[in-house]
């Protein structure tokens, strides 16, 4: 018993010395406790790493999607002038031919008679002409010494007269005959690929309203493409240059074939004279080289028209831009780089970036990824990025 009541004794005064120690340390070295009691009293909250971009406007070309059709610059189709026989065909099928060359010949012999019975009648012609001058000059000095009457004066004359129009006629004869041999020798009127024979050597044709269709020529060295354009789009974007004569060649057009990534550019062509009531619409062409031939008639074709001119715009990245049910919002870092919230009105997609309407100014600095750990009033630590690494960052993404 005596010895639990000396150990009691020994731990009540242990305890007593700890407590009397503690309360000692705290008086004689309060600052010590107090930064442990409250360790962030000097320590700075941690601030969030962001990447942003200053806003600056840049001249930009508004582009705009459509679908459309590739048409030949020169379709022809080939049907005889003269009637007979085919006796050559001379080209292969698909080749290229230039303006002039022969593509059929058909049996010339019948014209070449009619050419030279026409040169005939022509040299005859002449001659009887030659012989009407002569008398006609013989009656003009004779009826001075009233040695003729005037009835064979008269008659003189009307010879002449009828002798100068059957030369005129017989030359127009002469004309004609050299036409229809012409005609016997089918040319290519346009340079171009020429389609398949229709027609073979050996079978008879025949000129007129029912020509058979020998063959097809499209021109290669340019093709066009046909689409149609919104009302909205020509009314922003064209309307006040095409009062300009010829600015239509200045509005630039890309094209891409389907399931082809290769890009071929050109330039409007024409628009039509209305706009289609039924879909609000006006057609348009525009023309492209094509010197290897790839771009066919009939092909579809993506078609992307660019504005007339570049103006200035506000563009920001698609990853700076956040969706609040129908509102669009970005956010801003202010001058003691604090997050705020920003409402945007946007227009065009352009190469991953959107036209900034209104919400945001020259100089504002842009948070532009990471918009899901960003809230108001947040501190951060902007990091500016340059244009070329924003349009990185949105190509990774």
């Amino acid at each position: 018993m005596v010895k639990r009541l000396k150990l009691a004794m020994f731990l009540g005064i242990t305890i007593v010395i700890v407590v009397l120690g503690a309360v000692s340390a705290r008086v004689f070295f309060p600052t010590a406790y107090a930064a442990e009691e409250n360790p962030s009293a000097d320590v700075k909250p941690q601030r969030t790493p962001v990447d942003v971009m200053v806003i600056q406007e840049q001249p930009t070309r508004i582009w705009k999607n459509y679908s459309g059709r590739l048409t030949a610059v020169d379709f022809v189709e080939i049907r005889p002038q003269a009637t007979g026989l085919i006796t050559e065909t001379r080209f292969e099928d698909g080749q290229f031919v230039n303006k002039d060359d022969i593509l059929y010949v058909i049996d010339p012999r019948p014209f070449k008679a009619a050419l030279e019975k026409a040169k005939a009648d022509l040299i005859a012609a002449r001659n009887r002409s030659v012989l009407a001058d002569k008398e006609y000059e013989r009656t003009k000095d004779l009826i001075k010494t009233n040695l003729i009457s005037l009835r064979v004066y008269d008659e003189r004359i009307s010879e002449k007269m009828v002798a100068d129009s059957t030369v005129k006629s017989a030359e127009a004869q002469l004309s004609q005959a050299q036409i229809n041999l012409s005609y016997a020798y089918v040319k290519a009127p346009v340079s171009g690929k020429v389609s398949r024979t229709e027609i073979t050597k050996g079978n008879l044709v025949s000129a007129g309203s029912n020509a058979p269709l020998l063959t097809t020529i499209v021109s290669s060295k340019n093709i066009y493409a046909d689409f149609e354009v919104d009302e909205k789009t020509y009314l922003q974007h064209m309307r006040g240059d095409l009062s300009k004569k010829n600015v239509t060649y200045a509005i630039p057009v890309e094209l891409r074939l389907q399931s082809d990534t290769l890009v071929y550019e050109g330039k409007i062509h024409s628009f039509d004279n209305r706009i289609d009531p039924a879909s609000g619409t006006i057609r348009a062409r525009a023309i492209f080289n094509n010197p290897n031939g790839q771009l066919l008639p009939g092909m579809y074709a993506r078609i992307k028209l660019g504005s007339a001119i570049e103006e200035k715009k506000i563009l920001v990245s698609e990853r700076a831009i956040g969706t609040d049910q129908n509102r669009k919002f970005v956010y801003v870092v202010n001058n003691e780089n604090k997050t705020k919230y920003r409402e945007v009105q946007l227009g065009d997609s352009i190469d991953g970036n959107r036209v900034v309407l209104s919400g945001l100014d020259v100089g504002d600095k842009v948070i532009i990824r990471g918009l899901m750990h960003i809230r108001p009033e947040m501190d951060v630590e902007p990091t500016i990025t340059t244009k070329a690494k924003a349009a990185e960052a949105v190509t990774k993404s």
